[in-house]
């Protein structure tokens, strides 16, 4: 926890807002989305589904491929504690929102559905997405497909075991407009899957890393994703890492605080 607080003071201190940012592309999807109110119809619409999952106190044995929990001691958890400390936070929540919201794609991968808010956010912000999450654990993978279907959030297609297997099959021949980046937080994981996802990517590609900070590893596996020759741009906003991959773009990094 002390090298994440510490990560953050060194971000801020080397982070700016739109005044620092001389592209249009990002000047714009700064103002346009990051610094834009989530609307409140959607935020409500969250913020209900994330309730459901506060308040089921079932408890559920959790297969866990990745790199284990920084605040569970073993496997059987309680669904609306795994919701509180393990799920998709209430801020990257609305910038998800937005951000789908903004982009408008139709074509999503989610590594690492857990209990279903991540998805349930992404589908929010664009209604139309059809969604692909990929989840190891078979009792998680369960109670979303069951969030889902209360909500009658549509045209989500979980596919539940290792990612070993599944993300090679599903980035197969397939092209997406965004994915995001929520499994194994180890460099080691997060560099193959990116190298195996990279076949999938076209011009107007988004992808989102999330915690990108969680751990000294998990911040190279970012530096060497900012480094690689096809992306382009990137934009740090601590929680997220979120890649560009547009060959018109100068090759640039920014770091802009929300």
């Amino acid at each position: 926890m002390m090298y994440y607080i510490l990560e953050y003071f060194k971000f801020i201190l080397t982070a700016s807002n739109q005044h620092g940012v001389h592209s249009p592309f990002v000047y714009n999807l700064v103002t346009k989305c990051f610094y834009k109110k989530t609307e409140p119809n959607l935020w409500t619409s969250y913020l209900k589904i994330r309730q459901e999952l506060l308040n089921n106190k079932n408890k559920i044995k959790v297969t866990d491929f990745g790199s284990g929990s920084k605040f569970f001691k073993n496997n059987e958890r309680q669904i609306s504690k795994i919701a509180t400390v393990a799920g998709i936070s209430n801020k990257k929540a609305k910038l998800c929102i937005r951000l789908v919201q903004y982009f408008k794609p139709k074509n999503v991968l989610e590594i690492g559905t857990s209990l279903g808010l991540g998805t349930s956010a992404i589908k929010i912000g664009n209604n139309d997405a059809k969604i692909t999450t990929l989840e190891g654990c078979p009792a998680t993978s369960e109670i979303a497909q069951e969030l889902f279907n209360r909500n009658h959030l549509k045209n989500i297609n979980i596919l539940t075991g290792s990612f070993q297997k599944t993300l090679p099959k599903v980035t197969e021949n397939n092209q997406f407009n965004l994915i995001y980046f929520d499994g194994n937080h180890t460099k080691k994981a997060t560099l193959e899957y990116f190298n195996i996802c990279l076949q999938t990517i076209n011009n107007n590609s988004i992808w989102i890393f999330d915690d990108i900070y969680w751990s000294p590893e998990m911040k190279e596996a970012w530096n060497a994703i900012k480094q690689h020759p096809k992306v382009r741009v990137t934009v740090d906003v601590f929680h997220f890492g979120i890649v560009f991959f547009r060959e018109e773009q100068a090759k640039e990094n920014f770091k802009i605080r929300l």
